[in-house]
């Protein structure tokens, strides 16, 4: 047995939640893997997991030792990184996942440079609106806007979104341009609905002016959970839209896109960096958050120094 192999395949399954999802992971047999937890619970004499045909849990001795498990595995990857002068860029696979939009627009066209500074770090970017299972997924860090309401995770604060209200002309054209924001509530105006994966529902935008708040919805014929598909929508007519300012930006220059409601106020939306309390952060993924913050700092900044936070 392999030591390592057998400590890294026990991590795995423990995160993944199922000897299948660890396998798929890994890249290994499902068989291989209960091997390997199989001969480490041999050869510690001790019972790591309880197993049924429904459910997997760790028992109280795996827990303590997946712990330490996870300490050594980081600690025995930043020796091996530390090894030879030529290790010491980051250097490694690193899994994320980003928002479409975000991907497109900013992250995408600038891993020129990222790549330039780092060409030994191999990135698996998975782009869409989707929820993650971070640790399940075995994702390094994944790139999200709203509130992070999963306490289990670490977040960093990289940008603050800003936000407006946006219609294309052939719309406007079409339905007249609306004067209040209550007007896409009780008229003939109608939105795009944007579904968000974390509830399943259409999001509501609180705006103000002044003493006046006043919470927005709107009447929608079309939804989407995708980013680009929602941009897209917009910029075809069918609906007013609720968009940050970066996506915006480009089609207002152009005269794709008209911003609606001047002096109204929407609250901005927090973008974070999120990962595993137990994933080790590594210098590849640290040097990734980085990166991603001096992004959205020529973008989208922080309105508050971003802080690693439980």
């Amino acid at each position: 047995m392999d030591r390592f192999d057998a400590m890294q395949a026990f991590a795995r399954v423990v995160e993944a939640g199922s000897f299948t999802r660890a396998a798929e992971t890994l890249h290994m047999s499902k068989t291989s893997v209960t091997q390997l937890v199989q001969q480490l619970e041999a050869r510690l004499r001790v019972k790591l997991l309880n197993r049924t045909t429904r459910k997997l849990s760790v028992t109280a001795d795996g827990a303590a030792y997946y712990e330490r498990v996870v300490r050594l595995l980081a600690d025995m990857d930043d020796a091996e990184t530390s090894l030879s002068s030529a290790s010491a860029l980051p250097r490694g696979h690193l899994r994320v996942d980003v928002p479409s939009p975000l991907a497109r627009m900013i992250l995408v066209p600038a891993l020129p440079a990222f790549y330039a500074r780092y060409p030994d770090i191999q990135l698996h970017m998975g782009v869409s609106d989707r929820m993650v299972d971070v640790i399940g997924d075995n994702v390094d860090c994944v790139v999200r806007g709203g509130e992070i309401t999963d306490r289990s995770l670490m977040a960093r604060r990289v940008g603050d979104l800003q936000l407006g209200v946006y219609a294309a002309p052939p719309y406007l054209e079409l339905a007249g341009t609306p004067t209040h924001p209550r007007e896409l509530e009780d008229t003939h105006h109608r939105t795009v609905g944007f579904l968000w994966a974390r509830t399943g529902k259409i999001f509501r935008y609180v705006m103000r002016l002044g003493d006046e708040r006043i919470e927005v919805q709107g009447r929608y014929a079309l939804s989407v959970d995708d980013g680009n598909a929602y941009l897209a929508a917009g910029l075809a007519g069918l609906g007013i839209l609720w968009l940050p300012d970066y996506m915006a930006k480009p089609h207002l220059a152009r005269g794709r896109l008209v911003r609606l409601f001047d002096g109204w106020q929407l609250d901005s939306m927090p973008l974070y960096v999120a990962f595993p309390p137990n994933r080790h952060v590594s210098a590849k993924l640290r040097v990734f958050i980085d990166w991603v913050a001096e992004l959205m700092a020529q973008h989208a900044p922080v309105a508050t120094r971003g802080q690693l936070t439980p």
